[in-house]
């Protein structure tokens, strides 16, 4: 079964809302901290890399898979471009969409793309134009789970729809036990751990069960969570903080969350010759079997979440910024255009993988970058 993730371009924003909330969110949101994604430290873009507006103030916010990539991307940006001021308020990709919608922001970070066709901004927001997005990070829904004395852990999609469906209680299941042979598996209560908050990443994480295990998991891919039982957490720092802390605890969670917390994660039974583990180079191997679906500008991506192949991880997401295609705010604009053209170039892209994302594929990025040239 296959989910659709649509692309496009552009912001709405009246001047006078524009320059009024970046600084707020600029206090709100982490434009200045670090990545803490884990692993090596990607390398210092240099400023000579990227192309500086003159002066401006951003102001974003969304989903939360995609916060420790603009973490980065701020801190590199910023350092280059000091008359800059970038913002990013990690909400939670439905909150992002809204706030975008109402005014509020220049951009908004989201997991799912918006429909043009459905999702219409305030009054005022676009005028001329519309809502478009654009692909600009991609990564793994990892699933770290916390069970004492297990260090490694498969599972398969029908057995993960049921554990977060509370029809798998206890970590010593039969069918767990099946998935993993000599393994000594705790008789432990399951906490299963989902998103409160409206989520990309749950979106995409329920995309993967109804596709992948369509015979156990019959609930809609939508953003608020949909699956009977479990505890919640908003946004993933949460949720991959109650795994942390929890014996027996569950998640789903993008894979740099993992990483920051040194978590374990579950290897995935696809039917491919060996269980798959989420990394940069499995997932990216996922999100380059997508299907481009979407006509013109608009570049919707398709997986196949029952994918067996070799070395391909299923539980992939395209990270998107929401944007107008005109009628973008004039004194947000150059600054805009400045900051996404960069985080889309190599510059951007290619150290994405030492904090545990996956860069673009070269052909999307390069289409990213024309079409946020044409942004008005």
């Amino acid at each position: 079964m296959r989910r659709r993730r649509e692309e496009r371009l552009g912001r709405p924003n009246t001047p006078a809302a524009a320059a009024g909330l970046a600084g707020m969110l600029l206090l709100a949101g982490c434009g200045l901290g670090d990545a803490d994604g884990g692993g090596d430290r990607p390398p210092a873009a240099r400023p000579a890399d990227i192309d500086c507006a003159r002066q401006g103030r951003v102001p974003g916010s969304g989903s939360t898979a995609q916060e420790n990539a603009m973490k980065y991307w701020i801190k590199q940006y910023q350092q280059a471009c000091p008359p800059v001021r970038i913002a990013y308020n990690p909400l939670g990709s439905g909150a992002g969409v809204r706030q975008f919608m109402q005014n509020t922001t220049a951009f908004g970070g989201t997991d799912t793309p918006v429909d043009p066709r459905e999702d219409t901004p305030d009054e005022g927001v676009c005028e001329r134009g519309r809502v478009i997005n654009l692909p600009m990070v991609g990564g793994a829904v990892a699933i770290g789970y916390n069970v004492p004395g297990v260090d490694d852990l498969v599972l398969d999609a029908a057995t993960i729809a049921r554990i977060f469906d509370s029809r798998i209680t206890t970590w010593d299941n039969p069918a767990i036990r099946k998935l993993n042979p000599g393994i000594e598996l705790p008789s432990l209560p399951i906490r299963a751990v989902h998103r409160q908050d409206e989520s990309g990443t749950t979106q995409n994480f329920q995309a993967y069960l109804a596709g992948a295990a369509p015979d156990v998991w019959s609930y809609p891919a939508e953003k608020a969570w949909q699956g009977k039982g479990g505890d919640s957490a908003p946004g993933s720092t949460a949720v991959a903080s109650a795994v942390e802390e929890t014996a027996g605890a569950v998640g789903y969670f993008e894979l740099s969350f993992a990483e920051a917390r040194r978590l374990k994660t579950v290897r995935i039974d696809t039917g491919a010759s060996a269980p798959v583990a989420a990394t940069a180079q499995t997932s990216s191997a996922g999100i380059a079997a997508a299907t481009v679906v979407g006509k013109g500008e608009d570049l919707t991506l398709e997986f196949d979440y029952r994918t067996s192949a070799d070395g391909t991880y299923p539980i992939v997401l395209v990270s998107y910024e929401i944007v107008c295609d005109k009628g973008n705010a004039p004194e947000t604009l150059p600054a805009l255009k400045s900051f996404l053209t960069y985080t889309a170039s190599d510059e951007g892209q290619k150290p994405l993988a030492g904090i545990h994302y996956v860069p673009l594929p070269e052909a999307v990025a390069a289409e990213v970058i024309r079409v946020v040239s044409t942004l008005s």
